[in-house]
C-alpha cells in the first residue's frame, strides 16, 4: 500500500527555489465537515481526509532566513513571525498537500514579492512572539488586505514527545503546496525538510477570527495542539500540474 504521509520528502530538493528555516511552530489543529472546506477551495482542488474528517489548521511561527539558495539572508527583510490558516488537499495531479487560505506576516515588500512571484496569498499583519517561562505566546492583527483586524492570540505550553500516528503523519508528513495563478490554474510548489521534531503541549489561550476570516464557520470542539522547535526548509518552484 501506498504511504501518501512518509516522514521524509520523496524529493530532497538539491535546487530548490528558496531556502528558509521554521523556528518555534505551533500547530492549533480543528476537525471540519469535508464539505464545509471544499467550498473555500479552488477549483481543481479537492479536500483530504482522515477517517471521513477535514482539518483545518492555525500554524503560528517564526520565518528565518528566507533566502535564494545562491544568496545571503538580509536579518529585517527575512526574519520574521508568520501566521497561516491551512488545510489539506489532493490535487489534480493525484498528489497530496497543503493549501494556504492566508499567510500573515510583518514585511509589507516580502507580502508583494510572495504574491507576485510565487502566487501565495500573503498578507501583512502586526506580530509578536513572546516567551515567558514554559510558554510561547503568538499575537498576529492584519493590516492589509481585507478583513483588516483579522486577528489570533494563541498562548501554548510545550510538553513531551508527542507520539507517530497515522493521524500526525496525515497533518504533519506534507511535502508540497498547491495555490492557483492569476489565470486560475493549479500550481505545485515540492517542499523539503527534515523529519519534524514534535512534542504535545496544552493550549492556555485562544482568541483568533482568522479562521472565520479565510471563509469557514467558527471552529468547534476541543483543537489538537502540537509545538515543534523547527526544521530547514526547502521550497521549489510552484508550477502547473
Amino acid at each position: 500500500m501506498t504511504n501518501h504521509y512518509p516522514p521524509v520528502a520523496p524529493d530532497p530538493l538539491p535546487r530548490p527555489a528558496v531556502v528558509q528555516r521554521w523556528d518555534r511552530l505551533t500547530f492549533v489543529h480543528w476537525r471540519y465537515d469535508p464539505a464545509v472546506v471544499q467550498r473555500i477551495l479552488p477549483t481543481g482542488l479537492e479536500v483530504d481526509t482522515f477517517d471521513g474528517e477535514a482539518w483545518v489548521a492555525l500554524v503560528p511561527f517564526e520565518m528565518q532566513r528566507v533566502r535564494p539558495p545562491w544568496g545571503p539572508a538580509v536579518p529585517y527583510l527575512t526574519t520574521f513571525p508568520e501566521t497561516n490558516i491551512r488545510t489539506y488537499v489532493r490535487g489534480p495531479d493525484g498528489g497530496r498537500g497543503v493549501w494556504f487560505s492566508s499567510l500573515e506576516i510583518t514585511r509589507i515588500l516580502s507580502v508583494g514579492v510572495a504574491r507576485s512571484v510565487f502566487h501565495v496569498p500573503y498578507t501583512w499583519a502586526r506580530m509578536r512572539i513572546d516567551e515567558r517561562g514554559d510558554e510561547l505566546g503568538y499575537v498576529s492583527q492584519r493590516l492589509w488586505p481585507a478583513p483588516r483586524g483579522a486577528r489570533s492570540r494563541v498562548i501554548v505550553r510545550p510538553r513531551g514527545p508527542a507520539e507517530a500516528t497515522p493521524l500526525l503523519e496525515f497533518l504533519t508528513n506534507r511535502w508540497s503546496a498547491y495555490t492557483t495563478d492569476h489565470a486560475g490554474r493549479v500550481l505545485r510548489a515540492p517542499v523539503a525538510h527534515e523529519p519534524w521534531p514534535l512534542r504535545n503541549a496544552d493550549l492556555t489561550a485562544l482568541d483568533q477570527d482568522l479562521v472565520e476570516a479565510a471563509g469557514l464557520p467558527t471552529p468547534t470542539g476541543e483543537p489538537l495542539v502540537h509545538y515543534s522547535p523547527g526544521v530547514s526548509a526547502r521550497v521549489g518552484w510552484a508550477r502547473p500540474v
